[in-house]
């Protein structure tokens, strides 16, 4: 299908590795230009220079961390006019609720809820004077279901999420849609991050910890960062111009709901 983004701009945070990598790497087969950031220098620049030579598309790179002012102010300069943004940031770490003081929940707002929502504030002017323009969040399954161990995500996340239902309905008149993206658990550093303490907990193999859980999905395995990244192009399409304020579950059936 062609998506009928070709020779637009985009810009993918968090995009050398993992989800973000894969929506980049979608958004650049469909023939859009990129503005990809992330902190890790090196690891930028190897993703950038892959998908230019795959996909022949112009990509900028930005290195910073775009949860800090001056990161967002870096990111925002090189990115000027963009038609597309994708925010996505590392979700917090797990633990218990009786350990999280102040600082854990306000560093879980910056990074989860109060860094795209600043995007979008700066960004989406320009989306609405052009009449058009795709945003897609990256947030998380446990804004329909909750996960115990994940309350600093749990929080923030579900924050961005109540910002987009009313903001996505106020824009939409204007050719700009928001849309939410929501993974289960996919084959990506954040799952290893995960399986790790598992598997040091119970003194298994990491291995093994993946199994287990994989066992837990319906569809019985992770998902892959190309088929997370398939389904952010496809929001960021033409044809989605009617698809507004949604919250869209990649967690291959395991989240147990009706609606």
């Amino acid at each position: 299908m062609d998506l009928g983004i070709r020779g637009k701009r985009a810009l993918v945070c968090a995009s050398s590795k993992g989800l973000g990598l894969g929506c980049a790497e979608a958004l650049a087969a469909a023939g859009v230009d990129l503005v990809m950031n992330a902190r890790g220098v090196e690891a930028l620049e190897r993703a950038a220079e892959s998908i230019r030579a795959a996909y022949g598309v112009n990509v900028t790179t930005v290195a910073c961390d775009v949860t800090t002012a001056e990161g967002q102010a870096q990111v925002l300069g090189a990115a000027g006019d963009v038609d597309i943004l994708v925010t996505n940031a590392g979700g917090p770490p797990p633990g218990m609720w009786h350990d999280w003081t102040r600082d854990d929940f306000l560093r879980a707002l910056d990074a989860n809820m109060l860094t795209p929502i600043a995007l979008m504030t700066a960004i989406m002017p320009g989306m609405i004077d052009r009449g058009w323009g795709r945003v897609v969040n990256i947030t998380s399954q446990s804004v329909k279901a909750p996960i115990p161990q994940l309350g600093l995500s749990n929080a923030a996340r579900t924050g961005l999420t109540g910002f987009v239902a009313g903001t996505s309905r106020q824009v939409a008149q204007y050719g700009v849609t928001i849309n939410n993206l929501l993974p289960g658990i996919h084959a990506t550093d954040r799952a290893n991050a995960l399986d790790g303490p598992v598997a040091a907990k119970e003194g298994i193999p990491i291995e093994e910890a993946r199994a287990r859980r994989a066992a837990t999905i319906p569809a019985r395995r992770y998902g892959t960062i190309e088929e997370f990244g398939a389904a952010c192009a496809f929001l960021c399409s033409a044809h989605a111009g009617f698809i507004v304020g949604q919250n869209i579950l990649l967690d291959g059936g395991g989240t147990n709901a009706t609606i």
